[in-house]
């Protein structure tokens, strides 16, 4: 059971304010009976507002297709962020909806959203080897000799303590790779090919776990289901 006037605003509808207003207006039924307490101690899956059911209670899960261009922050000083492309609603959600690891300004491609964070935790935690796919052009040739070595698991990036996990490098042309990489280090696709001569000069993440980006337009997303990624 849940507070009503509190219950609206965690899912985003209004401030705690105005939905003592919306209630006090008729706009809020509960199990069908216009609410006349803001305070009232309410389930959630009774309550209507305008006649529609609240939406998403469990949660949200969203595959995004990341444009560059774009920071995975909440912190309006980096610029505009992937959080613009939602609904005005969620984006007032409490718990706030965050990216499940960050891809960085100059990168597009797949990147999840929720506001579960123990979904969060566990898909960002090196223990559980999440692998994620990423898509490469350099600025110099690529050798052959970098597939071993990034299989190895002896990389040691500049200031890491640690070497890189071993990662999967795939060489689809003379400047273009693909890197499946199971840890999600600072800019980490970047600074391992650039360990080796080659700047990145656009990069893409194609998959994250089993999710596939496909043919989801860039700016765009869809929601999945919070049990996407229970065999994970």
């Amino acid at each position: 059971m849940r507070r009503l006037d509190q219950l609206l605003a965690n899912l985003g509808y209004c401030s705690r304010r105005d939905a003592r207003a919306w209630i006090a207006g008729g706009r809020v039924t509960v199990a069908g009976v216009v609410a006349d307490y803001f305070g009232e101690k309410v389930d959630p899956a009774t309550v209507q507002v305008d006649g529609e059911p609240l939406d998403r209670l469990e949660g949200l899960l969203l595959m995004l297709h990341k444009p560059t261009g774009l920071v995975c922050s909440h912190d309006s000083r980096e610029g505009p962020s992937v959080y613009g492309l939602l609904p005005p609603r969620w984006r007032q959600r409490n718990p706030q909806i965050t990216s499940i690891g960050r891809l960085d300004k100059d990168t597009s491609g797949l990147i999840l959203l929720t506001d579960q964070s123990e979904l969060v935790h566990r898909l960002t935690s090196p223990k559980h080897k999440v692998p994620k796919i990423y898509r490469a052009t350099v600025s110099s040739d690529l050798s052959p000799a970098l597939i071993p070595l990034f299989a190895s698991g002896t990389l040691m990036l500049k200031d890491e303590k640690e070497p890189c996990a071993p990662a999967e490098l795939k060489i689809i042309g003379p400047r273009e790779a693909e890197l499946t990489l199971t840890e999600g280090r600072y800019h980490q696709v970047r600074r391992m090919l650039a360990s080796q001569g080659c700047e990145v000069v656009t990069l893409h993440r194609s998959r994250f776990g089993h999710l596939e980006l496909g043919d989801l337009p860039a700016g765009q997303w869809r929601e999945l289901p919070l049990e996407e990624f229970a065999r994970t």
